[in-house]
């Protein structure tokens, strides 16, 4: 009998087909080793890409990977090299990956205006862009992207210092899909930015803005109108300019808000987080106000008992917080779904409230005790604290903390 050749019994079609139920890459990359018709259908149905390459290779890449959708250029912040990506790369990149929708770039401290410019005019397709750090980066390039990739729904500028509110106004104008933006430490964006913003961004879920030192209640309180049915993070840690008025907003237009940072912000008081908790009761799961120094027992208390889908809190450094907190925990009648506990700097908080806290909290993950001076791994022993297995008590800064509320 003669033999078959399975390359000539299989189209393309069924080949790729098979490809399609590899679900681990490296099954994904030996198909690609049976001959050269199967590596270029492997190469041709590859999405995503790391590498570190430059122009030469960069090109090889898009004639073997011309369906690529991710391409990841970003480097780590301990090992990255300069220049590493630069303006040259961009330019191949924009010219040979036309379908890429999502790119990272974050750390390349090399590329300028003039690359993402070559983005901005080539990637049409692009939805996601991340230049954090990328401090080279002004409103011009930036603006070109917005100009040029107007379906743009994910947009990250983390210290890119030279970014103004001007990059607002061209998001605003052309990118109204835009649902994820992230300016942490971008010192010059404003109250008036914001605002441009959310005339045409009116879709935006993510909101980071932490240490934006000119961002304050006006900005905020604009954002949470207009974005009032899809906001469900907001960072604003270190934005000193943020009060009770930005809370008070937030409760009011905000009903389905997840995650909220505050630290930082000094002037927020009682009565507007418990506005807060009651609105958002069913919806919050993660909430950070260290160093809210007007904080007291009150509104705390009012939290875990309220917000009964809470998974992480932070009150570090709330230093007239006390036991009385955990007190309300007893006539909860359902478990409490808690993960995280930040409560470092706290020192009127003992191993007496933290045992009311595990009465009703089988779930915890993670408990920081940093400078509780009675909170010790002795005292707890000593009075039989039993924490939940998988949890991990933070008590001398040993420990990698979770990165959930950062």
């Amino acid at each position: 009998m003669a033999s078959i050749c399975i390359n000539e019994k299989l189209t393309d079609d069924e080949l790729r087909s098979i490809l399609s139920k590899l679900e681990n890459d490296k099954d994904k990359e030996i198909f690609g080793l049976v001959c050269k018709r199967w590596l270029g259908l492997q190469s041709n149905e590859r999405k995503r890409l790391a590498a570190r390459a430059g122009p030469h290779m960069l090109q090889k890449m898009a004639a073997r990977f011309s369906r690529l959708i991710e391409l990841d250029l970003s480097q780590s912040v301990s090992r990255s090299f300069y220049p590493g990506v630069t303006d040259s790369d961009l330019a191949v990149i924009a010219d040979g990956f036309r379908c890429l929708k999502v790119l990272n770039l974050q750390n390349c401290k090399g590329i300028s205006d003039k690359g993402m410019s070559s983005i901005g005019g080539g990637l049409s397709s692009l939805q996601s862009l991340n230049v954090s750090y990328c401090r080279k980066l002004t409103d011009k390039g930036l603006s070109a992207v917005a100009e040029g990739s107007q379906g743009l729904r994910s947009l990250h500028l983390d210290g890119c210092k030279f970014v103004t509110d001007e990059v607002l106004k061209a998001l605003s104008k052309n990118c109204p899909n835009l649902e994820e933006l992230g300016l942490q430490g971008c010192t010059s964006i404003t109250d008036c930015g914001l605002a441009d913003l959310v005339c045409g961004c009116r879709q935006i879920h993510f909101l980071d803005v932490n240490k934006c030192s000119n961002v304050g209640d006006s900005g905020v309180s604009t954002v949470s109108e207009a974005c009032s049915s899809f906001l469900r993070t907001l960072k604003l840690m270190d934005c000193f300019r943020v009060g009770n008025k930005s809370i008070l907003s937030l409760a009011r237009f905000c009903k389905n808000l997840e995650t909220l940072i505050i630290g930082g912000c000094r002037d927020i008081s009682d009565d507007s987080i418990k506005s807060l908790a009651t609105s958002c009761q069913g919806s919050l799961k993660n909430l950070r106000m260290d160093w809210c120094l007007n904080i007291s027992n009150s509104s705390i208390s009012f939290i875990l008992t309220k917000c009964r889908n809470l998974e992480a809190l932070d009150i570090g450094c709330c230093g007239e917080v006390t036991d009385a907190v955990f007190h309300g925990l007893g006539a909860m009648e359902t478990e409490m779904r808690l993960k995280v506990l930040k409560i470092s700097s706290c020192p009127k908080i003992t191993v007496t409230g933290i045992g009311m806290l595990l009465d009703k909290c089988n779930s915890l993950e993670y408990l920081d005790v940093r400078s509780c001076p009675h909170m010790t791994k002795s005292g707890c022993d000593e009075v039989g604290l039993q924490f939940p297995d998988c949890c991990k008590v933070n008590f001398n800064g040993s420990l990698n903390e979770p990165d959930v509320l950062l």
